[in-house]
């Protein structure tokens, strides 16, 4: 079976694409008939779906894995229990087990692009949430020991108040872009001159 097109957005790091090629290509064999099942990368198209956060489509393909591949590939249960741990909203959990397994080459990549990536946007759930909050929980929803939590916070401008041991968020300027609309600027010069004679 030919996995040329999967390997070749795996090696561009085009990982939001991974998904759409595997599924496509998972209709594509079917359509024809062939029996791809023991061959299949299912833990990088699972992860592929984790990835863009699509965990539905990761729930529906980890159904449909024969029980044979999920007992002899633990690689496929692992990433399984990366999808869990976000079904559950368990945020320290999916940094422990993308820690605890020794992932294979081919899926190496994936998986540190996702850890990234879910590091960032744990960080904006956190600016978004909190005005303060406890260097302790801070390492959990990121992922890292409190040392690294503290400076990777610190870097974005954060502050932390040694006594209590909190961390003092620092919310993003919020950016609002007022355009002129000419139209409604001369309604509101007609509408004053009308008052005012």
């Amino acid at each position: 079976m030919d996995f040329s097109s999967v390997k070749a957005m795996l090696d561009s790091k085009s990982y939001e694409k991974v998904a759409d090629v595997c599924d496509n290509l998972m209709l594509q064999v079917a359509a024809d008939g062939i029996a791809y099942q023991d061959d299949w990368p299912y833990a990088i198209h699972l992860l592929a779906h984790i990835y863009v956060h699509d965990i539905n489509s990761a729930r529906f393909l980890w159904k449909s894995i024969p029980s044979s591949i999920k007992e002899s590939q633990p690689e496929v249960t692992a990433v399984w229990k990366i999808g869990q741990k976000l079904w559950l909203r368990d945020y320290a959990g999916v940094h422990e087990e993308i820690r605890g397994f020794d992932w294979t080459q081919d899926l190496q990549g994936l998986v540190a692009a996702f850890s990234e990536l879910y590091t960032k946007e744990m960080f904006q759930l956190l600016l978004s949430a909190y005005s303060t909050i406890s260097i302790k929980d801070t390492a959990l929803f990121l992922g890292m020991n409190e040392d690294d939590a503290t400076n990777y916070v610190l870097q974005q401008g954060w502050t932390v108040d040694p006594a209590s041991r909190m961390l003092i968020v620092k919310k993003q300027p919020v950016v609002t872009e007022q355009k002129l609309d000419h139209s409604k600027l001369q309604r509101l010069t007609e509408y004053v001159f009308h008052l005012e004679h």
